[in-house]
């Protein structure tokens, strides 16, 4: 029980960081600025590596997410 608490806990902690970087990204492709959006999606495609590769979330629901925000860093560009 003590070990699936603290992985619970990690596994929490690693999804909060990454909808904070999701954020962050979103509001540098609101805001237009592409170098800032190409930055922050560099970090979020990292993040959600990671994410996948410590079994926090499915690699295909990363590959997925990773898609959807490289879209929409397209829109800034044009």
């Amino acid at each position: 029980m003590r070990k699936s608490e603290d992985q619970r806990m990690r596994n929490k902690d690693i999804k909060s960081a990454l909808k904070t970087q999701i954020k962050k990204y979103e509001t540098a492709v609101a805001s237009g600025d592409l170098e800032s959006a190409q930055k922050e999606y560099n970090e979020v495609s990292r993040a959600l590596d990671k994410a996948a590769s410590k079994g926090v979330i499915h690699k295909n629901k990363a590959a997925n997410k990773k898609s959807r925000l490289y879209r929409s860093l397209k829109t800034v560009s044009s």
